[in-house]
């Protein structure tokens, strides 16, 4: 079996193994190797294959004995291929999926002024899927003559790519620029693909612009690496099936709704039939504060509760392939918002009020119809999805699972 792998310097959690598990049968693994282990690795490593991540895109040019065109021009290699002879041909597969990526988003880039963030080796590919596009593409970095203390001067943009690491995993919802500067968007597309929704996507999305993350250009890149790996050829229509299994594993399955509608017995049945870790927020509010909630209220009043709350919310929000049950409260905080919809699917499990459970809920003691009235336009602002919890515990689980496929 043909060894093949990726290589970078810190490669955390990836998802490539699981992309080419789905598209050949070698072998895939991460290989994590720095500055001074690099040019060894490549040269005598044990490998046939290879994608390259940040920061070796460039790094690695020079222990290529032949390139692609495309790589040659723009200076970036992110694909690697042993050949029989023992000698190393380069590749960039990185152009291929962002151009797969923008035919993907219907974002129409012809013509139109496209900001560009950044200008690393992702930055190179996108400049060079750009131009064939017909964009007028202009690169904005730290420094230079085009920079992020200018943005005013082309407040003319319709398009904004960010190739940048801001608003990576973990550091969710950070932009790179605020989208306010340009009030002629057409489209924002972000090459990141974890979060699912990163800050400049949000803004995006709240302003009703077209966007799009780099999930799939990950797949198309993987796709066409893997071609080069294996001489086979892949079918088109197989970047959009593992680009589609791919997102709904990596979203979170979020559970809001009122006290003691059953969201916590919902996450248990879908942990056992999606095989999920479920993380309870009450209950993480309570370790980390040491008390139950009665005594968060009565020692820190219901304002104490909810700056913890978001606290947690905001720790929790940024994993990925989890069922998170929340408190009922936690929609009466805008800000949980984007906490929980930056990387989930979020449903309101909605039982009738005379059948909540009041035990251990001290906001439960009063008129439940009444609360209800009030958070319900809350629910219905943070929801996707509204689940029915009047019948049994299995079928509402099998409803939010029946979505999440």
């Amino acid at each position: 079996m043909r060894k093949c792998g990726l290589l970078g310097k810190k490669l955390g959690h990836s998802y490539s193994p699981q992309i080419h598990s789905m598209l050949g049968e070698y072998e895939y693994g991460l290989y994590e190797k720095t500055e001074e282990e690099l040019e060894d690795f490549v040269n005598n490593g044990v490998w046939d294959g290879l994608n390259v991540t940040i920061p070796y895109k460039k790094s690695v040019l020079p222990f290529c004995d032949k390139c692609s065109d495309v790589a040659a021009k723009i200076g970036s290699v992110n694909t690697m291929v042993r050949q029989a002879d023992g000698t190393i041909f380069g590749d960039n597969t990185d152009v291929y999926g962002f151009l797969s990526l923008v035919r993907k988003s219907g974002i129409d880039v012809k013509g139109r002024k496209t900001l560009v963030l950044g200008s690393g080796g992702a930055a190179q590919a996108v400049l060079e899927g750009l131009s064939g596009l017909g964009a007028e593409a202009v690169v904005i970095s730290r420094s230079g003559e085009n920079h992020y203390g200018n943005l005013a001067i082309h407040s003319d943009a319709e398009v904004i790519v960010n190739t940048t690491p801001v608003g990576m995993y973990p550091d969710n919802l950070k932009s790179p620029l605020d989208l306010s500067v340009f009030p002629d968007l057409k489209g924002v597309i972000d090459v990141i693909y974890n979060p699912d929704k990163t800050g400049i996507l949000l803004q995006a999305e709240e302003r009703g612009i077209p966007h799009i993350n780099g999930l799939y250009m990950l797949v198309a890149q993987a796709k066409k690496s893997s071609e080069r790996f294996t001489g086979t050829e892949i079918a088109e229509d197989r970047i959009g099936e593992i680009t589609e299994r791919l997102s709904g594993e990596m979203k979170n399955i979020v559970l809001i709704g009122m006290p003691g509608s059953g969201k916590t017995s919902v996450a248990e049945r879908l942990a056992k039939k999606l095989g999920r870790e479920i993380i309870d927020s009450d209950r993480c509010i309570v370790r980390r504060a040491g008390m139950s909630i009665p005594e968060i209220f009565e020692k820190e009043g219901e304002e104490g509760f909810r700056k913890l709350e978001t606290e947690i919310l905001r720790e929790i929000g940024k994993k990925s392939s989890v069922i998170l049950s929340t408190g009922g409260g936690c929609v009466t905080r805008k800000e949980n918002y984007p906490l929980l919809h930056q990387n989930g699917v979020i449903f309101e499990i909605k039982r009738d009020t005379e059948r909540l459970i009041r035990e251990g809920r001290p906001l439960s003691q009063g008129n439940l119809t009444e609360m209800y009235k009030k958070r319900a336009p809350m629910y219905k602002a943070f929801r996707d999805y509204e689940i029915d919890n009047n019948g049994t515990i299995e079928e509402a689980a099998e409803k939010v699972a029946e979505v999440m496929k």
